[in-house]
Parts: C-alpha cells; sequence; structure tokens
C-alpha cells in the first residue's frame, strides 16, 4: 500500500513535468522568417583564460556573420597560453576584433563577471551579447538573435531588456551524455514559461550564459555585471537583475544558431556543473525539497520496477504506477532529445542523469559552503 502510494506520487510528479515541458515546447520558438531585420550595433563580451584551443574558432565564426555592424571585444584574462598571441593576430586582421589588456581582480569579484564588466565598458553597441569561448556561431546568428527581439518584443507590455537561448550541446563522452542534456530537464520541466512571459517576477525568469543579449540601457539600469559580481551564475542573476530594473526577459530557441561542446571528460564535467549547481537553487532548503523530488519522484519508479516485476508478475496498482511514471519520463526526455539535437540515449539514462544531478548540486554546497568553487583555476576574491 505504502509503495503504491509513493509511486502514485511519482507518476503525479512525471505527468506535471511531462505536461510543462509540452506547454514550454510550443512557446520556445525561433523566429519567422517573415520578422523584418534589425540594423542594430551589437558588441560582442567574451571573457577569455586559457583559451587557446577554441577562441580563433569562436571569433572567426562570429567574424563571418551576415549581421555586419558588430564588434568583437575579448577580455584576455592574464592566459599563460597562447590565448593574447591568437588575439593580436586576429585583431591585425580585422579591426571589427578588440583585445582587452587583463588588469588585477578586484577584491569580491568572480573572474569571469569580471571579464564580462570589462568588456561592457569598453563597449560601443546598442547591445551587448555576452557569450564564452567555446561557442561557434552560425553566420546567421546575431541578425536571428535581433529578429527574436522584435518578436518577442510584442508578446510584453513593459521594455523587453535581455533574451537568451541555449546553443546546441554537443555531447560525446559518456559524462557529457548523461549530464549536459539535464539543462533542458530542468529548464523544461520547471520552469512555467507562460508565466514568464506574464510576469515581471524575477524568479520566473532563466537564461543561459552561452548566450546572453542584453539592451545598453537594461544592462545600465541594473549596474551590469558589478550587481552579481561574486557569482558563478550570471545564467540566473542576469535575468533577475534585469527584471528588477523594470524591464522583462524572453527565451528564444537558437539550436540552430549556435552550438557548443562544453566538457570533454567526467572530470570537466563535473567540475564544470559543480561550480554553480547549487547557486542556481540559492537555497539548502530548496536543494533538499528537489532531492526528495527527484529521488521519490524520478528515481523511485525505476528502482521499484524491477523488484515488482520479480516479485508481483501479475499487473498490480504498483506495477502499473511504475510503468506509467516511467512512460512519462522516457517520452519527456525523448521529446527533449528530438528537438534538441541530444542522442536519444538519454530518454533511457533518465534516473542516472537525475542521479547524476542530485549528487553534483549537493557537491556544488559542499564547494559553496567551503569558498573552494573556481572560473578556469582563478576562485572568486573575498572582500576585505
Amino acid at each position: 500500500m505504502i509503495i503504491a502510494l509513493l509511486l502514485g506520487f511519482s507518476l503525479l510528479v512525471s505527468l506535471g513535468a511531462l505536461a510543462m515541458t509540452l506547454a514550454n515546447l510550443r512557446l520556445y520558438r525561433c523566429p519567422s522568417g517573415s520578422v523584418e531585420p534589425v540594423q542594430a550595433f551589437v558588441s560582442v563580451c567574451i571573457p577569455a583564460r586559457n583559451e587557446e584551443a577554441n577562441i580563433e574558432d569562436c571569433v572567426r565564426s562570429l567574424l563571418a556573420s551576415t549581421h555586419a555592424r558588430l564588434e568583437i571585444l575579448v577580455y584576455d584574462d592574464q592566459s599563460t597560453d597562447a590565448t593574447p598571441k591568437i588575439l593580436s593576430q586576429l585583431a591585425d586582421e580585422d579591426q571589427r576584433v578588440r583585445p582587452l589588456a587583463a588588469i588585477p581582480l578586484p577584491p569580491g569579484w568572480n573572474g569571469k563577471q569580471h571579464a564580462c564588466w570589462q568588456c561592457a565598458n569598453h563597449a560601443s553597441g546598442e547591445y551587448l551579447l555576452f557569450t564564452d569561448a567555446d561557442v561557434r556561431f552560425e553566420p546567421t546568428a546575431i541578425a536571428t538573435a535581433l529578429a527574436a527581439w522584435s518578436s518577442l518584443d510584442t508578446n510584453h507590455q513593459v521594455p523587453l531588456g535581455l533574451i537568451s537561448t541555449f546553443p546546441r550541446q554537443i555531447v560525446r563522452s559518456p559524462a557529457e551524455v548523461l549530464l549536459v542534456p539535464m539543462i533542458f530537464f530542468i529548464l523544461f520541466a520547471y520552469l512555467p514559461m507562460f508565466r514568464m512571459r506574464g510576469t515581471t517576477d524575477p524568479s520566473t525568469s532563466a537564461a543561459c550564459g552561452q548566450f546572453i543579449l542584453v539592451s545598453r540601457p537594461c544592462y545600465d539600469a541594473f549596474g551590469g555585471h558589478a550587481a552579481f559580481k561574486d557569482t558563478m551564475h550570471d545564467g540566473v542573476k542576469m535575468p533577475r537583475e534585469a527584471r528588477r530594473a523594470g524591464f522583462t526577459t524572453d527565451l528564444f530557441d537558437g539550436t540552430a544558431i549556435a552550438s557548443v561542446r562544453m566538457y570533454d571528460s567526467l572530470t570537466s564535467t563535473w567540475k564544470g556543473f559543480a561550480k554553480n549547481a547549487y547557486e542556481g537553487l540559492g537555497s539548502p532548503a530548496l536543494l533538499v525539497f528537489l532531492t526528495f523530488l527527484h529521488l521519490l519522484g524520478h528515481l523511485l519508479p525505476w528502482v521499484t520496477l524491477p523488484v515488482l516485476l520479480l516479485m508481483e508478475p501479475a499487473v498490480t496498482p504498483a506495477l502499473l504506477l511504475a510503468k506509467l511514471a516511467i512512460g512519462c519520463q522516457i517520452a519527456l526526455r525523448g521529446l527533449l532529445a528530438w528537438r534538441f539535437r541530444l542522442p536519444i540515449l538519454t530518454a533511457l539514462l533518465h534516473p542516472l542523469g537525475v542521479l547524476a544531478m542530485v549528487l553534483v548540486q549537493w557537491d556544488s554546497f559542499r564547494l559553496h559552503r567551503s569558498g573552494k568553487r573556481s572560473w578556469r583555476g582563478r576562485a572568486a576574491q573575498t572582500t576585505p
């Protein structure tokens, strides 16, 4: 009886996540081709620290943009590899590339936020596009993002200040396949996008630090990266600050216009997510709540199903509930895999992905409490 009740809870959680995902996928769209092109000046801001393997391909993909009115600012954060040399060569080839010399990291700042802040302070654009050195852009990326801005702006009664998208995530190693697609599961199963567009509540916002387009008036209104200088999660903090400053924020589907391979091993994948997974939640209470929700709602059916099949081969309420919950979860993850060009195997690995995500969140909480989080090997400075 107790196991049937618990599996009933699992089914409700799974049905709710599937329903939310279906609703969100209808709202998360790429702009139609009928939107008029926007001829605005865009400043692309890239923080770079020891990015010799990425920076040239990233910058060259931007230089191939069909949107001509742009500049590319790269803040070289005291790299010890060939990054400065590569940037110098790119700047010699194209005057739109502007390398920025590093200054000592001030107390209280995280390295990435300080790098973005320095880029913004030197930028001339009407829009600022914050991205990472490992992102690769299609030629139409900036034009499409500006078109998305025009299209989404009609959905809001207050000024639109920021839009974001999640580039196509390239995953190859087992750890990447397990953990990286969980980004989409969390976003689409838990963020009510209809409410995001109907309110300026900061808690209903989201963004991806790999592609954030913000207007200059909005950026200046909330104080730029100085408003969250010690964070490791600009994807959470920036849209919230934009909303607090009186602007709305939104998301669009940019799967076809940019791609990224964030990590290439178990170690880099785990460390990459652990640096800010807890910060994305924000409180121990929410961490505990989500841990129980995920373990009971998403992991329990997979654990109990083989036991129930061995103990009760005939159809029972508990067995039926477990199968239905698992079916909902596979359908949800299968939809996300199809829509975002992820391996279909991620649907069958859902329970392992959930378990790995929970463990990463608790490890992130440990790092947060001990002050050991870092960006590109540099820990945040403490305020004296």
